[in-house]
């Protein structure tokens, strides 16, 4: 590879890495952020009942990792050979997709079924009605949870990796304002700080939707026609069904893990765990953005002669994710009540329990987001059902080993997850040789 080619992937790595962190801020820190407030301003059940809520979110971003990420990369390797044509029927088959599937979330879940819904996630008397009211108002802002994620990708696809940051931006920014808005001076309650990242994304949409305005950036306009569409649909889905498997699986993880939590350690573990579930949100603020940089930039370096690219994309998105965990796992190794604090938390006993549940879990989170980045790797060098067994794998194995934990073990409930995690890594490890499996791009 040349020196100005290397020099231009290493700019081009970092445009696209901050871009979709800050993408990922819209799917990850508005639950953070509204676990803060609620937790300040109502109380630790309300943090409770937020995370009880994040199957639903979860399952809403698999729609969007299935739709709008297989879409992405397909939009991008046909940007990369100069196909337009075929980029905007992805576009536009995509963006379709994604508000019909959302407006049937709502309508079912949302205004339908609201109560059945909550109480299918929560059992616990106490918690229910902060969680129902903070739920339905969630499915009925579906449409614009997945629309906003999937314009972001396609924007930052599209080469305006800054106007995706801004508008990011600016929907937390208003998230932010409107929680305390919503609960404090509206008296809203939990309901508020649903309602507040619901506008959040909104205002997100609008700011996206200003980068069609130019001419310039007009590769990507709708293009509404039936020609192919199954065979489009499909090739989307398929491109996508790697990082959706991953998450419906995680989806499957976090509503199994709530009820086993909550069943074996009651409110007070309920909320810990919620408080652990925050942190692993953290940790996919930088898992999500590296994670995506190597499927746009890495999907537009393989069909390129040299790929000395692909194996530079690789490289920078390893360093990068081992630094991010290491900071973090050391902050959180230091800080562990201040972030129970932070949440709100003033009783004895959860703080002493977060104590050793956050420090367990910063190490458990360190194998599952290499795992996850190798996941990515084996999906651009076209090894698919290695990356479909990881895709499984990362969540269902913990759902056994937290059930056997919680029956046999329940002091060491917390350290399921580390458990699970190093098996997953040694199963990886012996297929891949047993395989024979190498890194090559297959031209």
């Amino acid at each position: 590879m040349k020196l100005q080619e290397q020099d231009n992937v290493n700019a081009q790595f970092y445009r696209y890495l901050w871009a979709y962190i800050l993408v990922a801020l819209s799917g990850c820190l508005g639950t953070v952020v509204d676990g803060i407030i609620v937790g300040n301003l109502i109380s630790e059940d309300g943090v409770s009942a937020i995370n009880l809520s994040t199957p639903i979110t979860q399952f809403i971003f698999t729609l969007h990792l299935l739709i709008n990420a297989g879409a992405g990369m397909l939009v991008a390797y046909a940007l990369g050979q100069k196909k337009t044509d075929d980029a905007r029927r992805f576009f536009t088959r995509s963006l379709s997709l994604t508000v019909g599937l959302g407006l049937v979330l709502a309508i079912v879940g949302g205004l339908i079924f609201p109560q059945q819904t909550a109480r299918m996630l929560c059992d616990n008397e106490q918690i229910l009605p902060l969680a129902r009211n903070y739920m339905q108002v969630l499915l009925i802002g579906c449409p614009v949870f997945i629309l906003m994620w999937g314009l972001s990708t396609m924007v930052g696809v599209d080469g305006s990796p800054r106007l995706v940051s801004l508008a990011v931006i600016v929907d937390n920014a208003v998230n932010l304002f409107l929680d305390i808005v919503f609960i404090q001076w509206f008296g809203w309650g939990i309901t508020g700080s649903s309602a507040a990242t619901v506008v959040g994304h909104l205002v997100g949409i609008a700011i996206l939707l200003s980068h069609w305005r130019k001419p310039e950036n007009r590769r990507l306009i709708p293009v509404f026609t039936t020609d192919g569409l199954a065979a489009s649909w499909k090739r989307i889905i398929s491109q996508g069904a790697p990082l959706a498997v991953a998450s419906i699986c995680l989806t499957l993880l976090l509503f199994s893990a709530n009820r086993i939590v909550l069943s074996t350690t009651g409110r007070t573990g309920i909320f810990v765990f919620a408080l652990c579930m925050n942190l692993l949100q953290i940790y996919n603020l930088f898992l999500s953005g590296t994670c995506q940089t190597l499927q746009s930039l890495g999907a537009i370096q393989v069909g390129k002669e040299d790929n000395q690219g692909v194996r530079t994309v690789i490289r920078k998105g390893f360093r990068f994710i081992s630094l991010a965990m290491a900071v973090t796992c050391l902050l959180v190794w230091i800080y562990p009540q201040g972030i129970a604090r932070l949440f709100g938390c003033d009783e004895p006993e959860m703080l002493a329990q977060s104590n050793q549940a956050l420090r367990v879990f910063a190490l458990s989170f360190i194998p599952f987001c290499y795992i996850y980045v190798l996941m990515i790797v084996y999906k651009l060098y076209s090894h698919h059902h290695m990356a479909l067994f990881i895709s499984f794998a990362l969540s269902l194995t913990v759902i056994p080993v937290l059930w056997l934990m919680a029956r046999i073990l329940p002091e060491y409930i917390w350290h399921s997850y580390l458990i699970a995690y190093a098996i997953e890594a040694i199963a990886i490890y012996v297929m891949h040789k047993s395989l024979h499996l190498r890194f090559e791009l297959k031209q």
